[in-house]
């Protein structure tokens, strides 16, 4: 199809029905009249001081350096920029601007839409009804080509598929507008739940403080408390227990630090040595007063340790104090094991022999005087070496329950903040899509885009699926594109573009990436997949979430009245 300026004017047509097409040379497009009407002479377009006889008009010579006097001919088609180079006429040589003004030669179209096509069309022995469907561009007859005017059956073709058109993008408009009540439906219970969190938090922050106090309460309280331990031995017994280890505990350590002691000596008699030997033989001729200084310190060091001998314990020395049963010395562990009573008994057992009507307020009284002994480490903590009460576990686990049950829900509270700050696009439209998909077939592959998710190339052979990349961020970007016969393309404006980045590495290549660009359509359809460079793929898109709202079917607009 001949590419050309199509005005699609149908309030030019209408301007065109006011002037009287016989007082008009051909060609005269409706915005260019005041120029040509009722004059007996032409004046130049893009050069007035230019004057022509308007019997010029159409006389098929160009005249006019800008070609404004041959608006229904050829003869200025080669000032037109698509037009091939020729040579200017010797009547414009040397003259400047010409370039010519006129759009075109323009087709009235009646029953249709007027149109402009370009100038070297006219006469070219060719009916280009897509473009001049009244056949007026080949007025001449060349090679006797007669055009018939066609325009009121391609009018009444070009109406109803506008006309369904139409209707189309009123459909795909209300889909869009039910999308949109959805997606508000989605964003309001969100908004809901995050609510609903903030006062379950609330309250269970509040339980969980009450539980970690009782926590607290319990195990003070427990602390005063004395458990008799398993078989024999009484509390005694158990503090005996407990002593006994840490005595075993503290033996392992000082045999540690004897033998880290014996390596510093060791360290220390080496050192000693060299530095005797540096002593005795080192030169005292040589006027180093480095090494003098450092020969007077050895002398006072050695002098030093002379005079202060003393006389150091011995490793058995250390550990007597520390020996167990069966050595000839340290702790008799006999001595005290089969005890069923101790001194802190006496404490435990005070309150027995008390009056009835003072027991219960020195029960409170000394239990209090009992965890303070435990807090100061005067009574032992813990009796049973590790254990503790039920009432103490119950408490533990009701309060971890409270605090587990907090983070869940904070963490659920915080996804649906996200969720809330995320961009869905105009409308929070893509909302309702999330979790959607739309595939198509091309060749051995199936292309899949998930809304908002990731892009997919699945192998019709088996081969595994590959990730073509993941959802980062909405964009816009200007399309290019001439409109398809069918519809189904970008056509020219700004257009919604959707980010699939990180997907799969290629081949000795980088991550591949997906740029989805969306289109209007009534419902979600994947029409073309393309590399344009190496694991760079674009998705051509139609959605109802692309489509601009308009008008309900009935009602008419202002450009319709």
């Amino acid at each position: 199809m001949r590419q050309t300026t199509a005005l699609g004017l149908l309030s030019s047509v209408a301007c065109t029905s006011l002037v009287n097409a016989a007082s008009l040379p051909r060609g005269v497009g409706p915005e260019f009249v005041q120029f040509y009407q009722g004059k007996d002479t032409f004046s130049c377009i893009g050069h007035p001081s230019i004057s022509l006889r308007a019997s010029q008009i159409n006389d098929n010579s160009c005249d006019c350096p800008d070609g404004s006097d041959e608006p229904g001919t050829a003869a200025c088609a080669f000032l037109d920029p698509l037009s091939p180079e020729q040579p200017l006429p010797s009547s414009l040589s040397g003259t400047t601007n010409t370039t010519n003004v006129l759009p075109g030669f323009w087709c009235s179209n009646e029953g249709h839409i007027g149109s402009y096509i370009p100038f070297m069309y006219v006469n070219d022995g060719a009916c280009d009804y897509d473009l001049c469907c009244d056949g007026s561009d080949e007025f001449a007859h060349v090679g006797g080509v007669k055009c018939q005017n066609r325009c009121g059956p391609i009018g009444k073709e070009w109406r109803r598929v506008e006309e369904e058109k139409r209707h189309a993008k009123e459909r795909a408009a209300k889909r869009r507008r039910t999308m949109a009540k959805e997606s508000r439906e989605l964003r309001r219970q969100v908004v809901a739940k995050v609510a609903k969190l903030k006062e379950e938090i609330q309250g269970l922050e509040v339980k969980r403080d009450e539980l970690q106090k009782k926590l607290e309460d319990v195990e003070r309280q427990e602390r005063g408390k004395v458990v008799k331990a398993d078989g024999e031995g009484g509390k005694l017994g158990i503090l005996l227990g407990l002593a006994k280890e840490r005595v075993k505990e503290l033996r392992e350590t000082l045999d540690d630090v004897l033998d880290q002691r014996d390596d510093l000596q060791d360290r220390v008699e080496e050192l000693e040595l060299i530095l005797r030997s540096f002593r005795e033989e080192y030169n005292p001729n040589f006027n180093d007063e480095g090494v003098k200084a450092a020969v007077k310190a050895w002398d006072d060091y050695s002098a030093k340790m002379a005079t202060e001998r003393k006389s150091k314990r011995s490793d058995n020395d250390i550990l007597e104090v520390l020996k167990e049963d069966g050595e000839e010395s340290g702790i008799n562990w006999r001595e005290f094991e089969g005890e069923q009573a101790s001194d802190a008994d006496i404490l435990y057992n005070l309150e027995a022999y008390l009056p009835s009507f003072v027991r219960d307020y020195a029960h409170s009284k000394l239990n209090l005087a009992r965890i303070w002994l435990i807090e100061n480490g005067i009574l032992a903590d813990n009796p049973k070496s590790g254990s503790e009460s039920r009432l103490v576990t119950a408490a533990r686990e009701a309060y971890q329950s409270a605090a587990d049950e907090v983070t869940s829900k904070q963490s659920q509270l915080d996804q649906q903040q996200k969720d809330l700050e995320k961009d869905y696009g105009t409308d929070d439209i893509f909302r309702a899509m999330q979790g959607k998909c739309v595939s198509t077939d091309s060749g051995e592959y199936e292309y899949e885009l998930c809304w908002l998710d990731k892009t997919t190339q699945k192998s019709k052979k088996g081969h595994g699926n590959t990730n073509m990349g993941n959802f980062v961020r909405i964009d816009t970007e200007v399309a290019d594109e001439e409109e398809r016969p069918d519809g189904k393309g970008l056509g020219k404006g700004l257009r919604t573009v959707l980010r699939y980045e990180n997907g799969q590495g290629c081949w000795n290549g980088p991550n591949r990436r997906t740029d989805v660009w969306l289109a209007c359509a009534e419902t979600d359809e994947l029409w073309r997949v393309s590399e344009s460079e190496k694991c760079v793929y674009r998705m051509e898109v139609g959605t109802p979430a692309a489509c601009e709202d308009v008008h309900e079917p009935g009602v008419r607009t202002k450009d319709e009245l």
